[in-house]
């Protein structure tokens, strides 16, 4: 989900111990780790609209689902000049073997919507999926009232699958979806070797 705010700009002080996983002109991509935590929950806060986890209790158990990459990455966009986080980029669901796929989530934070960032941090994302990553295709299931996101992901070259109903359990009740998907060919962007999982034949 996209969400749009204000210009404000704000310096984060911490160093995240977590290193950049690539860089464009006016952002930077990192893991999420702990020691996010107060700055992503002042963020989910501060902007509406997100299904975000908003305590420290529920930012925890929503951290110990990502491992790196071999299930699921938790990623952030992060301002060069400040530091401050931006929004942030979930892959989600890595299923490997002769799919190697990913379900990609991501959100904007108030103040930064609007200005591109995601946009910046969305191209590295991609790169790191493709490349570091090593997956071949990656999905996005997004609201068909979220034209915002389904601008930011057309511009990245996703093409339209279709609509599914009842895809995901979202504000209690089951919600209908359009799915989106990417593959590193139709990006241009393929691995040196594939991932040691994919069959060979």
């Amino acid at each position: 989900m996209i969400n749009h705010g204000g210009p404000e700009e704000t310096t984060h002080t911490a160093d995240p111990p977590s290193a950049d996983l690539g860089c464009s002109r006016r952002v930077v991509l990192r893991r999420m780790t702990s020691h996010d935590q107060d700055e992503f929950l002042d963020r989910v806060r501060a902007t509406d609209g997100l299904n975000l986890p908003d305590t420290p209790e529920a930012f925890q158990t929503f951290l110990s689902r990502f491992d790196e990459g071999q299930s699921a990455d938790a990623l952030l966009v992060r301002l060069r000049d400040t530091g401050a986080i931006a929004g942030n980029i979930n892959i989600n669901s890595i299923i490997r073997g002769r799919f190697q796929n990913g379900s990609l989530g991501y959100a904007a934070f108030t103040p930064y919507a609007g200005h591109g960032y995601m946009s910046e941090g969305l191209s590295l994302a991609l790169h790191h999926a493709f490349i570091t990553l090593q997956l071949h295709r990656l999905e996005a299931q997004i609201s068909p009232t979220n034209q915002p996101s389904i601008n930011l992901i057309q511009r990245h070259g996703f093409r339209y699958e279709g609509y599914s109903p009842d895809l995901l359990f979202i504000s209690g009740e089951w919600q209908g979806h359009g799915r989106w998907a990417l593959t590193n060919d139709m990006h241009g962007t393929l691995p040196n070797t594939p991932h040691p999982t994919l069959p060979t034949h």
